[in-house]
């Protein structure tokens, strides 16, 4: 059992994470593909180091957030990519390493990371 320190010290970082997700429709959306595939392929750490640190490098026009099924399993764990007058980007079999260079060079630096997308795939 969590103390209720601990307890206030989740609360308050969750809280942080809560208002990424609704912050305003301006500036980019990270969306994790979070249905039972994408879980199962190890979507929730890339999820959780995302939202972390998007929040520790306080990136106040980024928004992560989760979504249910994208439709392409065989690709899990999938991230996706959407910015205000730009077409989506869809990253495919990420990992937690490709999600911390996408958030570097992508979100951070504005240069996908083409290696990583769907584009990429030969299919």
């Amino acid at each position: 059992m969590k103390s209720l320190e601990e307890l206030k010290a989740i609360r308050e970082k969750m809280q942080g994470q809560i208002g990424l997700r609704e912050e305003g429709s301006e500036g980019i959306r990270i969306v994790v593909g979070m249905a039972t595939c994408g879980i199962a392929s190890g979507a929730r750490p890339i999820l959780n180091a995302l939202a972390e640190e998007v929040q520790n490098r306080k990136l106040d026009k980024v928004v992560v957030t989760q979504t249910g099924c994208i439709g392409l399993c065989q690709y899990e764990p999938i991230v996706e990519v959407l910015e205000s007058g730009k077409e989506k980007v869809t990253y495919i079999k990420m990992t937690t390493e490709k999600a911390m260079d996408v958030l570097e060079k992508h979100i951070c630096g504005g240069k996908p990371v083409a290696e990583y997308t769907l584009a990429s795939e030969n299919m």
